[in-house]
């Protein structure tokens, strides 16, 4: 059994057709499946097709690349969106969150300061709630970090990580999983793939962020969760593992960080 942490189930490259997506990825023994919303405006997108989708479950969070676009009030409504979910067992963390200084326009001046705004103001939410988060963490980890020290969360994952051994490190000990996907099947993708091989194995967990990072086989193609499997038989030959020893461990963290997806 698979676990796909991260994946964009709703996105339009899926042409609304994602609950059949994830019906083929279960076929390939993709179990569960995450999916983030990214602004108000998804919210509700996320929650439906999650309840449409056997397997599937959402976190509800305003992304960084959005933020752009999103007034204050929409902390309040993320907040009364959240006191909602809970009742879901769909349910299971505030995401996807974060920092993306990769885009220049967003790394300096009002748009990062309003990022660094509503990356805070979110992980106060999350600890309102005492849920795990979904970071994006793009160039950012150092800051990232910085806002982790101050405002304590009850753990999450690193969507996507691509940060140093000190970084990685400095996430687990605050309690989070590290994400990785399709960008571990490029053999140019060295540090990505030393991470991904010397990391602790009970550190890690597997995501497609489908439609996005599709894996080498793909390129220059959309990602879909089916490819989970063959990204699993990659990472499990990084550490020369059985597949099925690194299906079930890399699922036992997801359980174990996202407690409501058990």
């Amino acid at each position: 059994m698979w676990i796909d942490t991260h994946c964009h189930l709703d996105a339009g490259e899926f042409g609304g057709q994602g609950s059949a997506v994830a019906a083929r990825a279960a076929r390939a023994a993709v179990a569960k499946i995450v999916i983030p919303a990214v602004e108000v405006g998804n919210f509700q997108a996320v929650a439906q097709l999650a309840a449409a989708t056997p397997g599937a479950h959402y976190a509800l969070g305003i992304h960084p690349m959005y933020v752009a676009r999103a007034e204050e009030a929409d902390l309040g409504r993320l907040r009364e969106a959240i006191g909602t979910a809970l009742d879901d067992a769909r349910f299971v963390a505030v995401g996807e969150i974060g920092l993306d200084f990769f885009v220049p326009e967003l790394r300096e001046g009002p748009l990062r300061e309003k990022q660094e705004h509503f990356y805070s103001e979110q992980l106060k939410i999350a600890r309102e709630f005492k849920l795990p988060v979904l970071l994006h963490v793009r160039r950012s980890q150092d800051i990232i970090l910085k806002y982790l020290r101050r405002i304590a969360v009850p753990g999450g994952i690193a969507h996507a990580f691509n940060g140093s051994f000190q970084q990685a490190e400095t996430f687990i000990g605050l309690g989070f999983k590290l994400g990785f996907g399709g960008e571990m099947t490029y053999t140019r993708s060295l540090q990505i793939r030393r991470l991904a091989a010397d990391l602790p194995l009970d550190a890690i967990v597997l995501e497609t962020d489908a439609p996005d990072i599709p894996p080498a086989w793909e390129q220059p193609g959309h990602n879909t969760p089916e490819h989970l499997p063959r990204i699993g038989a990659d990472f499990a030959a990084l550490r020369g593992l059985d597949l099925a020893v690194a299906a079930a461990a890399t699922s036992a963290n997801a359980h174990n960080v996202l407690p409501r997806l058990a």
